[in-house]
């Protein structure tokens, strides 16, 4: 199947101007995803997604914060060490000693991260702004003095004096080279609107590759990431299924179609979403909402009879892309809403073949049992009507024989 053929493409964009995309992804369920109340990966676990992620094409894979404990730190350098064409970045505080552990990890990048906030200096640090960032600059010249490529991340940028942001990131751009910078939405505050103009202003402030780490508190996270990709971010930061602290970060699935419908940046194996979806899912013990953009249970779920006659015909006339794409599957649901025409290929599909009086007998029988159950009918369900059908048919037809005798 060619790739015109598995979606349709967004041609509005080819009327609007937006800056060539030059992105890649980093992936940090391994860091963030983890961080979501209840959730500890095993060793395994870890390994196992970020074996995925690697399969993927995913450039970047944010393993872990290996001050926070041992175990932490033997699998952040067990993941570096598996010789994944992703590259391994882990997170550090501005401290030497966090610098240190991602040292002894072996990892590709470190993130050494402050805030720069009004909120987060009064009430976390309780420091001045001239104080942290000269914590940040001993933290980076420590940690490229040893070798390491560093991404220097303003915590809670999007309520952040941009003046303040700009100084910060052009200061440590100038003295000591970092590869990117970072923007991180921590609370969700931003809306696609404000994240280009935040991302375009420090654009046109550095000449460093730009990061964006985008939370889901207001449900735009993967809006706001592909807002940041068009105004000049290069690293999107995203996590499987959209897990992370309190509602989430931009979810993998979610960024990684929307590049390819919207951007046509195809080079990430989409197909193997829905199995890295349910794997994160087992490992997390978090399902997805039933309703949850290209992994959900519904994502190709179709009831409505004008809608599952239509994809009988051509399955794009109400799916965005096909199922095939990321690796899930098509469910046409019998319910309330199911039409003669649909009915018919529905059973059609799974083997049986009515008369057009069984054909109507069964669409009664089925708008009866879903509106007393107030649910969808199972395939089980269906194959009972479908018999009792048949049934009370050669009930009719042998008193109908009585009948002319």
């Amino acid at each position: 199947m060619s790739e015109s053929e598995q979606y349709s493409r967004n041609k509005l964009m080819d009327f609007i101007e937006y800056r060539p995309l030059d992105i890649e992804i980093c992936d940090v369920t391994l860091r963030d995803g983890e961080q979501t109340p209840g959730v500890v990966f095993a060793k395994e676990q870890k390994l196992a997604i970020a074996s995925e992620l690697d399969s993927m094409g995913v450039e970047v894979i944010e393993a872990g914060f290996p001050v926070v404990s041992a175990n932490e730190k033997e699998i952040v350098k067990e993941i570096a060490n598996q010789g994944f064409n992703s590259r391994i970045c882990c997170l550090s505080r501005a401290v030497k000693g966090d610098v240190d552990s991602a040292l002894e990890c072996d990892v590709d990048i470190v993130s050494i991260f402050i805030a720069m906030s009004d909120m987060h200096l009064k009430y976390k640090y309780h420091r001045s702004f001239e104080e942290m960032l000269g914590c940040a600059k001993e933290a980076i010249e420590y940690a490229t003095d040893h070798g390491l490529k560093v991404r220097f991340a303003a915590e809670d940028s999007s309520r952040t004096p941009i003046d303040r942001l700009k100084r910060a990131f052009k200061e440590v751009e100038a003295e000591y080279k970092v590869q990117y910078v970072s923007l991180a939405d921590t609370v969700g505050i931003l809306n696609p609107t404000t994240t280009h103009y935040l991302v375009s202003e420090i654009y046109k402030s550095v000449n460093t590759s730009i990061c964006i780490h985008c939370h889901d508190d207001l449900g735009m996270a993967t809006a706001n990431t592909l807002a940041a990709a068009e105004a000049g971010a290069k690293q999107l930061h995203t996590t499987v299924n959209g897990i992370g602290e309190r509602a989430g970060n931009a979810a993998l699935e979610e960024v990684m179609v929307a590049l390819r419908v919207q951007y046509g940046i195809d080079r990430y194996d989409t197909t193997k979403l829905t199995a890295l979806s349910e794997m994160v899912s087992e490992y997390s013990g978090i399902t997805p909402s039933v309703n949850k953009a290209v992994v959900g249970q519904n994502a190709f779920t179709h009831e409505s009879g004008i809608h599952v006659a239509a994809i009988l015909e051509e399955p794009r006339t109400y799916e965005l892309f096909l199922p095939e794409m990321v690796g899930g599957k098509r469910n046409l649901v019998v319910g309330k809403h199911t039409g003669t025409k649909a009915l018919k290929g529905i059973i059609n599909s799974i083997g049986f073949c009515l008369e057009r009086e069984e054909l109507c007998a069964l669409i009664d029988k089925v708008k009866v049992c879903t509106e007393e159950k107030h649910k969808s009918i199972s395939r089980e369900q269906l194959e009972k009507l479908i018999s009792q059908v048949r049934q009370e048919q050669k009930t009719a037809e042998k008193q109908d024989e009585r009948l002319s005798i």
